[in-house]
């Protein structure tokens, strides 16, 4: 990347009138993009008499924070306004593939978006306390589940069975069904074991289309269980009234509805629903 040295004289040099102009020198540092000890000393060279407008007499410390040029920055700001639930760490991911030489980190991303109120300061909330727990390994333990808000152009509005790796939180399931049957969702299932392996556990609701334990008037063993036992994998079930049990899955569910189908206009037909969210489920992935 080439740097305009008039550019970056420029830069200097109105953050250093803004602390000559009464401005808290840490707030400045912040919008600018550097440490309060890079403005100390640009402050110390123009008080002593430096051209405040050179490149030369104004150096940069070696451990000076990257400072993004105006063009670097506008482009921080256009790809978060094309993507609102992008943070600093996934922009900053997305520049490092676009040919810059020396691509912002995550902390100055953050600063870039702070300084152009591109950062909503989350509510505080109320702390809860849960047992946390996680597999030690990958295809230890899938969640499985069952989302809605697919919708159709002929009004129709289908669901997804999806899965989701316990340990790598990787999405091994993301398939669009007309009708949340057992028989789609065991399809899914085992699509996805014949493309990832036989995950050791599997943890799901107690849904009817996971057990039929909760049958009337006695329990059955319906195909899902079936294809588990068969499998060797075992099944896990949520308790009744226990929702924190299944929230991995219902997390990813958030994120899903958040950054892709709350925004999606009807599809053409159930193909195009699945092609669109494999391309989603890809980028989350990797």
């Amino acid at each position: 990347m080439v740097v305009d040295v008039q550019q970056l004289a420029e830069y200097r040099y109105r953050a250093v009138r803004e602390v000559l102009g009464g401005s808290p020198i840490g707030e400045v540092a912040a919008r600018y993009g550097t440490s309060r000890q890079t403005l100390h000393t640009w402050r110390r060279v123009v008080r002593a008499g430096g051209h405040a407008r050179s490149a030369g007499p104004l150096p940069a410390p070696a451990e000076q924070p990257y400072a993004p040029i105006a063009e670097v920055e506008a482009e921080i700001c256009e790809l978060r306004r094309r993507h609102p639930r992008w943070g600093a760490g996934r922009i900053a991911h997305e520049l490092v593939g676009r040919g810059l030489e020396s691509a912002p980190s995550r902390a100055t991303v953050h600063r870039v978006l702070s300084r152009n109120g591109l950062v909503r300061a989350r509510e505080q909330q109320h702390p809860r306390k849960y047992r946390r727990w996680q597999r030690e390994a990958p295809m230890h333990l899938w969640h499985m589940d069952l989302v809605g808000g697919v919708p159709l152009a002929d009004g129709r509005e289908c669901k997804m069975a999806t899965g989701i790796d316990d340990h790598s939180r990787f999405v091994v399931i993301a398939s669009v069904v007309a009708v949340p049957s057992a028989r789609a969702v065991c399809s899914a299932f085992t699509a996805a074991m014949r493309r990832y392996g036989v995950p050791f556990e599997v943890l799901t609701d107690n849904g009817k289309q996971f057990t039929g334990r909760h049958q009337r008037p006695q329990p059955v063993e319906v195909l899902f269980e079936r294809i588990c036992r068969e499998n060797g994998i075992t099944q896990r079930l949520t308790k009744p009234r226990s929702p924190t049990t299944t929230g991995m899955i219902e997390r990813f569910h958030r994120t899903l509805r958040e950054e892709f189908l709350d925004h999606v206009v009807p599809f053409e037909s159930l193909a195009a629903a699945q092609e669109a969210i494999d391309g989603w489920v890809h980028a989350y992935n990797h």
